[in-house]
C-alpha cells in the first residue's frame, strides 16, 4: 500500500512538468493499488489526479467526472480529516482553472461548512478563504470577496496562503485602490506568488504601458501549460493593445482561439472572442467585433460573471458606435456603466463615462473608433508617420483615416481638423 502513496507525488511533478500522460498511467497504477488494498485515501487521491491530468490533455468533461468521483467519497466522509481537506482544495483549484464556475461555487460552499467543523486544520482554513473570496470576486459580491481576503491574510497569520494576497491586489485594483493592490501584489511575491498578471496590468492602469508591456510578455514567454496562458493571454491582449501593438494582441486571440477548441470549455470560448473582438476593434472592424463580443457577453451572463460581462458591453456599445448605431452605443455603455457602479469598480465606471461622452460627441460627425483615435493622434501635432508606427499600421491605412475624418468633419485640412477637434473636446 506504501508503494501506492509513493506514486502520488510523481503524478504531481508530471503535472507540473505538463506531462499529462505520464502523470495519468502512475495515477492509474496508484488508484489500482488503492483497489486492492481497500485504501479509501489512496483511491480518491489518484481519481482526482487523473482526473487533472485528462483535463491537462484537453479533456475536461472526462476530468471533471473523475473529481466528481473523488468528491463522492469526500461528501460520504469516507476519507481522513487530512485528505479530504486536500482533496477539497486540489478539486477547487482545479475546476477554477477549467472555469467550471458552478462546480467550484458548489464545491466551495461545502469546503466552508467542512471548515467550520475543522477548526484545528488553519491551512485548510486558510485555502477556503482564497477560494471563496475568488469565486466572490467572479460572481459580483466584491464586498464579500474584500471581506474573506481579509481574513485569509489575517486569521491565519504566518499561515496564510500567498493566493491570498495576490486576491486582494486584484479586488483593490479593480476598485481603483492602487497603492493597497501594490502593497498586496508585493506581499504575494514575498511569499513566492506571481504577481502576475494582476501587477502588469496595475502598472497598464498607472500608464507606465512600456513597464506593463515588458512584464506580460516576459511571463508569457515563461509560461508553458496551455490552461496556465489563458489567464495570461486576455490581459497580455489588453496590454498589447494599450501600446499599440495590434499584431502581437492579434497572434495571442489566434493562440487563445486555438486552446479553446482543443479544451471545448465555454467560459474559454467567451474569454477568447471577447479578447478577438477587441482587436478586431482596434483594427476597424466593427462588425465582426460586434459579433465576437455579442458572444461572449451571452457566456459572461449566463455564467453570472457580472464585471466581465459589463466589459464585453462596453467593448459592443464601442463597437456600434463605429458602425453608426449611436442609440445602440448609448444603451450599452449605460448598462455596463450601471454595472461598474454596483461593484465599485471606479477605473472602469471613469473609462466608460469618458467613452460615453466621446459617443455623445463623436456621433455629431460618424467617426469610427480608430479615426476618433488618430483624430486625437493629429490634434497632438503627431505626423501620419509617427501614428502610423505607433499604432502599428501601414502610413497608406492612416492616410486614408486622415482622409475619412477630413470628409466626415467637413474640414479642409489637418490643421483644421485638429482646432475643430479641440473645440469639440474631443482630444
Amino acid at each position: 500500500m506504501e508503494q501506492g502513496y509513493l506514486l502520488l507525488p510523481l503524478v504531481e511533478q508530471h503535472l507540473s512538468a505538463s506531462a499529462s500522460q505520464e502523470a495519468y498511467t502512475i495515477a492509474t497504477r496508484a488508484a489500482e493499488v488503492g483497489e486492492r488494498f481497500g485504501e479509501s485515501d489512496l483511491i480518491a487521491c489518484a481519481r482526482h489526479l487523473e482526473g487533472r491530468a485528462l483535463m491537462q490533455q484537453g479533456q475536461v468533461e472526462r476530468g471533471l467526472a473523475l473529481l466528481d468521483e473523488a468528491m463522492v467519497a469526500v461528501i460520504a466522509g469516507e476519507l481522513s480529516p487530512r485528505m479530504t481537506g486536500l482533496i477539497y482544495c486540489s478539486v477547487i483549484d482545479s475546476c477554477l482553472q477549467v472555469y467550471a464556475f458552478a462546480r467550484a461555487r458548489e464545491w466551495t460552499s461545502a469546503l466552508a461548512q467542512w471548515c467550520a467543523e475543522q477548526p484545528q486544520l488553519v491551512s485548510f482554513t486558510g485555502a477556503c478563504l482564497v477560494h471563496r473570496a475568488e469565486v466572490m470576486r467572479l460572481h459580483g459580491a466584491w464586498a464579500d470577496a474584500i471581506e474573506e481576503g481579509r481574513r485569509a491574510c489575517a486569521e491565519v497569520m504566518q499561515q496564510a496562503p500567498p493566493a491570498a494576497f495576490y486576491q486582494q491586489g486584484e479586488m483593490h485594483r479593480l476598485r481603483g485602490e492602487f497603492k493597497a493592490a501594490e502593497g498586496a501584489y508585493r506581499e504575494a511575491s514575498r511569499r513566492g506568488f506571481e504577481p502576475q498578471p494582476g501587477l502588469a496590468l496595475l502598472r497598464m492602469a498607472q500608464g507606465h504601458g512600456v513597464d506593463a508591456a515588458a512584464t506580460i510578455r516576459r511571463v508569457a514567454t515563461g509560461t508553458r501549460d496551455k490552461l496556465q496562458r489563458t489567464r495570461l493571454l486576455p490581459a497580455y491582449v489588453e496590454i498589447m493593445l494599450g501600446v499599440g501593438d495590434t499584431q502581437n494582441a492579434r497572434a495571442a486571440c489566434r493562440e487563445l482561439d486555438n486552446i479553446a477548441d482543443a479544451h471545448d470549455i465555454r467560459v474559454l470560448r467567451a474569454i477568447a472572442a471577447h479578447s478577438r473582438g477587441s482587436v478586431e476593434l482596434a483594427e476597424g472592424d466593427a462588425g465582426t467585433a460586434f459579433n465576437s463580443l455579442r458572444y461572449a457577453f451571452e457566456i459572461w451572463q449566463q455564467v453570472e460573471a457580472p464585471y466581465q460581462a459589463a466589459r464585453a458591453r462596453e467593448l459592443v456599445g464601442l463597437a456600434c458606435r463605429a458602425l453608426g448605431d449611436n442609440e445602440g452605443a448609448r444603451l450599452e455603455l449605460e448598462a455596463a456603466r450601471i454595472v461598474f457602479k454596483q461593484l465599485s469598480a471606479m477605473p472602469d465606471l471613469a473609462r466608460v463615462g469618458s467613452l460615453a461622452m466621446s459617443t455623445s460627441s463623436a456621433q455629431l460627425h460618424g467617426l469610427t473608433s480608430r479615426e476618433l483615435q488618430v483624430l486625437r493622434m493629429v490634434a497632438a501635432g503627431k505626423t501620419n508617420k509617427a501614428i502610423a508606427a505607433e499604432l502599428f499600421l501601414s502610413q497608406r491605412t492612416v492616410d486614408r483615416h486622415v482622409s475619412n475624418l477630413i470628409r466626415k468633419l467637413d474640414v479642409t485640412s489637418r490643421t483644421a481638423a485638429a482646432a475643430y477637434a479641440h473645440k469639440q473636446n474631443l482630444v
